[in-house]
């Protein structure tokens, strides 16, 4: 079910009841009895777990030695570290406990104490496996890998972890964390050091500010761009409230982490964003935590990426970035679904078929309005059995949403699919492409597809996927599009297509970067991620 860590003596499990083992055992069957209730006040999530596990062993105890027992304290205090509340393993209650059961005089204390470390560990555990929230109650499309190690039941798990020599040792063998994990851990401890010394300052309203302005507030900008990082030293540190070049530049490199245009003004968008407190912040430092950790399975050796909030794909390869393009995603009426595909070849010189909600809602009120929008887009009318049909013959104004019959778009210069596409079939008929509308690219705000991925320079993507630089590179690529044939090319292994949404990354350059929440889907994960404890195990767990 989960790696939980455990530990007792060897054949410590044979040996007599002790007062505290049957302590523990009237404590485990009313555990079972009860569904899980409390023990000594303290919510208990796992009594399923607890009651197969204390039952395996003759009720033995399993934290009877000090070291253990401390051990597991210090790897429960890292939890904040992970973004994680160290309170939801109720470290402060089991310190106090365990302060008070020093003596060792008092069995029912001592079955208390070991009911509830086991419960803290196997919390602890299963937040680092599969994150503290179920993303299928975040995400109603989510399809990523969501199991414990392959072949393995939890009780069986626990006899092989109680020779581990290290709690922690076990937990880094067991959970490989990929770079970007250790990386937006160290970014959550500097914000929260920025938290600990008051945070940034918050910048007045006031008028736009361009190069050679002078304000009032300049100075509280320098230095909450010092604070961020977007300023040097020296210049945070400059007197005098002109907007000079070097203010300008710092504010350029503030509105690039921020997705925000990069012009080196202060305007109102940029105000905005400086203007979101620390804490706010350090909450999409750990949502990303939170969701690094719901992938971890998902995200070894190469994979094609893309982030919803921050309108981008990129490839990486164990976790490292390799290739980073701009993206064109869904508007929030037709937002891009989260989910994992395989992407098994690519086509050139597509034709289109026009999505039935595209159809209903975009296309067939413009037929309605103009018939000549299907010469003018290079839109033909295919029947149920692959026939043309003469646009003339149909009686557009009367044409209800649900034709008998499909639109499609020819391959070439007006395609909505450019001149390539990357298929990897899934049940949201989402894919990559290319597009002929460029300019898309250069705006900020890229929500603007029905769904659909469009790339940036989508050929050097298809040289990587390809992985086939004699036969297909940037320019033989091309040779095959001019031809103007549609052409379908299988790619030599399958590459995993990631479709995921992240509020706060680290760039290839390891740049820290904050991007909008654009789908609106923080405010429901925090509240579950500072919510109480639910292990929902995944199906065949045990």
């Amino acid at each position: 079910m989960l790696p939980v860590l455990l530990w007792f003596p060897a054949g410590e499990a044979a040996a007599p009841q002790s007062a505290v083992a049957v302590e523990l055992r009237a404590r485990v069957l009313r555990l079972g009895e009860a569904g899980g209730i409390y023990v000594r006040g303290l919510a208990i999530a796992s009594a399923a777990l607890l009651t197969e596990f204390y039952a395996s062993r003759n009720y033995v105890p399993v934290w009877t030695s000090e070291a253990r027992i401390d051990e597991l304290l210090e790897l429960l205090a890292t939890a904040d570290s992970h973004g994680l509340d160290p309170g939801d393993y109720y470290l402060p209650q089991l310190r106090e406990l365990h302060e008070q059961n020093r003596s060792g005089d008092d069995p029912a204390l001592a079955a208390a104490l070991d009911l509830l470390l086991t419960e803290s560990l196997i919390r602890f555990g299963y937040h680092q496996r599969f994150g503290k929230v179920n993303p299928e109650r975040m995400e109603p499309t989510w399809n990523f890998t969501r199991q414990f190690r392959p072949g393995r039941e939890p009780v069986s798990m626990l006899r092989e972890a109680v020779d581990a020599p290290s709690l922690q040792g076990l937990l880094v063998e067991w959970i490989d964390r990929a770079p970007l994990y250790r990386d937006l851990q160290k970014a959550l401890a500097h914000y929260r050091h920025i938290a600990s010394t008051g945070g940034w300052p918050m910048i007045a309203p006031g008028p736009t500010l361009h190069l050679g302005d002078t304000d009032a507030r300049v100075p509280d900008i320098r230095r909450h761009l010092g604070i961020g990082g977007d300023l040097p030293p020296a210049v945070e540190a400059a007197d005098g409230q002109h907007y000079d070049a070097a203010l300008a530049a710092g504010v350029r490199a503030f509105q690039s982490r921020h997705a925000l245009a990069v012009d080196g003004v202060l305007g109102a968008a940029t105000l905005a964003a400086m203007n979101i407190p620390v804490e706010t912040r350090i909450d999409q430092l750990r949502l990303s935590l939170e969701r690094a950790r719901w992938v971890a399975d998902d995200t070894a050796g190469e994979v094609i990426v893309v982030n919803i909030a921050g309108s981008e794909v990129f490839a990486a390869r164990n976790g490292q970035r390799f290739w980073t393009r701009r993206a064109v995603v869904g508007r929030v009426t037709r937002q891009t679904p989260v989910f994992r595909g395989e992407m098994t070849w690519l086509e050139l010189n597509p034709t289109w078929t026009i999505p039935p909600t595209i159809l209903r809602e975009d296309v067939l009120p413009q037929l309605r309005r103009d018939p000549g929008y299907l010469q003018e887009n290079d839109l033909s009318v295919i029947d149920a059995r692959g026939r043309v049909i003469d646009p003339l013959a149909v009686d557009w104004p009367r044409v209800g949403n649900r034709p008998p019959w499909a639109l499609r778009q020819a391959p070439g210069p007006k395609n909505s699919l450019g001149r390539i596409k990357f298929m990897f079939p899934n049940p949201h008929a989402v894919f990559l492409h290319d597009t002929p509308a460029r300019d898309l690219f250069g705006r900020t705000g890229r929500l603007l597809s029905s769904g659909c991925v469009r790339i940036e320079d989508p050929l050097s993507l298809a040289e990587i996927v390809l992985a086939d630089p004699g036969r297909w590179n940037q320019q033989t690529l091309q040779a095959a599009i001019d031809t103007g044939e549609t052409r379908v090319v299988r790619l030599p292994r399958p590459w995993p297509v990631l479709i995921l949404y992240w509020t706060a990354e680290l760039d290839a350059t390891g740049r820290l970067r904050f991007l909008p929440d654009v789908y609106d889907r923080d405010p429901a994960l925090l509240a579950a991620l500072n919510g109480e404890v639910r292990l929902e195990f995944p199906p065949g767990s045990g």
